[in-house]
């Protein structure tokens, strides 16, 4: 199982990293199931992370941040320090993209912190990277510098050096001196920039130099120069189909055609544009069918995963999880809970004398008869074989008394025929609560209602036998 499980780990990441999301978030929830099912928390973990990065990258950041709470929980108890970095980072995305600059920079403190702890020059200069650009987002130019400062003296520890690491940083300290209208530190920056033959091999951070130029010849008044900076920066992003980048630099095209008063280049600029509005809408119509497929197909395999597949009522895995949830808050709130298990009589002699697949009618047809009694809130389920369970939430033992009374009651309308022969169907049932909160788990909860069902049986069976 550890194996298949380090596997099944290895292929989230590997499709994450292909952009294949709706197949990394549904390996993820196999993964979720396995390693719940093997108490291994490392995979837990994984599954949790790169469900919600990849939510993250398809656009649903509200399904993102529904899963995060479960990350979080899940790591204060069993993540190390490397899962608590990836939360922050994670967490970092999420309030970057929602204008949340408090908290995304509470965020980076805690993840240059533990790069510190853990001496990843990498980590920590990251983190002031990314704080400058949280700074220049809120033109907070002086604080963007001082970052961004930090963040390239950090770089320069790295053995064997990083140069793209060292110029990612420099690119939020020139937006910086652009921001502080230090145009010549600013210039000089760009310059080495765009003249470091390391930004071949990383065509992103090419096109962010361009773009970054065209801004400073822009501020400088000097609309022709900006204009080609801002055409070479476009040609190079759509070598790699940045259309929201694509976006901010056809806008300011557009800008810089009406300050040039160039009617004709406009007119061919504002097409470009158009075509891009387009295809953004194009692509989110995309984002929002593949979200609701991911969500379907989700539903799906969390439906499998959680009912009984002859019956399709919840399975034992299911009850037994949901009632812990259940128990733990009413031993807070002291509500009643109550537990109804039951089995069919003599079914071994039905199956032995008609066989399995009889056997598998009568149980179908019971779980149909029965479970019309209860409602959706109610937990419902096949805890196996031939035996059935239910836990009512806010019920008392009188009243969960009478809901076996309609169970049984409803085996009064069983009609099973095999070989010209009626076959009547009845039940033992047994009912017991968790004792005004003092029970708390769900084996103990369901001990105490087997017991009654094994004195129903005792009693002469076709009987409900009620704890005290």
């Amino acid at each position: 199982m550890t194996e298949d499980l380090m596997l099944l780990q290895e292929k989230v990441t590997l499709l994450r990293s292909e952009g294949k999301y709706k197949e990394t978030i549904e390996a993820c929830q196999h993964l979720l199931e396995w390693g719940m099912a093997a108490n291994d928390h490392k995979s837990v973990l994984v599954a949790h992370l790169h469900k919600i990065a990849s939510y993250y990258c398809i656009g649903d950041i509200e399904e993102a941040f529904n899963n995060i709470g479960t990350y979080i929980e899940l790591c204060s108890i069993y993540g190390d320090e490397l899962d608590k970095l990836n939360l922050n980072n994670i967490l970092f995305l999420l309030y970057e993209f929602n204008k949340d600059f408090n908290k995304a920079k509470a965020t980076l403190e805690v993840s240059i912190a533990l790069g510190k702890k853990l001496n990843k020059y990498i980590i920590i200069s990251n983190g002031y990277s990314n704080y400058s650009h949280i700074y220049c987002a809120e033109e907070n130019y002086e604080d963007a510098l001082k970052m961004a400062k930090e963040g390239l003296d950090t770089a320069k520890l790295l053995e064997p050096a990083s140069p793209i690491l060292e110029l990612r940083v420099k690119l939020n300290m020139a937006k910086a001196y652009i921001g502080l209208e230090n145009f010549e530190a600013s210039k000089s920056l760009i310059d080495e920039m765009i003249n470091d033959p390391i930004l071949d091999s990383f065509i992103r951070e090419k096109s962010n130099c361009y773009d970054l130029q065209g801004n400073w010849y822009s501020k400088q008044t000097l609309y022709r120069e900006a204009f080609e900076s801002y055409t070479v920066a476009k040609n190079l992003v759509e070598s790699y189909n940045d259309v929201y980048l694509l976006k901010a630099i056809q806008a300011e095209r557009c800008k810089l055609c009406d300050l040039m008063n160039d009617v004709q280049l406009g007119y061919l600029v504002q097409k470009e544009y158009i075509a891009i509005l387009n295809q953004i809408s194009n692509r989110e119509l995309e984002l929002v069918a593949l979200r609701l497929n991911i969500k379907h197909s989700i539903t799906d395999i969390e439906k499998k995963a959680n009912t009984d597949y002859l019956t399709g009522l919840f399975n034992r895995k299911y009850i037994e999880y949901t009632a812990n949830q259940w128990l733990e808050q009413a031993s807070i709130t002291n509500d009643n809970i109550v537990c109804i298990a039951f089995d069919i009589d003599n079914f071994k002699s039905i199956n032995d004398t008609y066989g399995h697949l009889f056997g598998d009618e009568v149980i179908q047809h019971v779980s149909k008869s029965f479970s019309k009694k209860f409602g959706e809130h109610d937990l419902v389920g096949r805890y196996g074989g031939d035996e059935f369970i239910i836990i009512l939430k806010n019920i008392s033992l009188s009243d969960g008394k009478i809901k076996a009374e309609q169970i049984e009651e409803s085996f009064k309308s069983i009609e099973m025929m095999k070989n010209g022969l009626s076959i009547s169907i009845t039940a033992s049932i047994g009912v017991s609560d968790n004792s005004g909160g003092s029970v708390v788990t769900f084996t103990d909860l369901f001990q105490k209602a087997d017991v009654e069902l094994y004195k129903a049986k005792l009693l002469g069976k076709n009987q409900i036998s009620c704890g005290s």
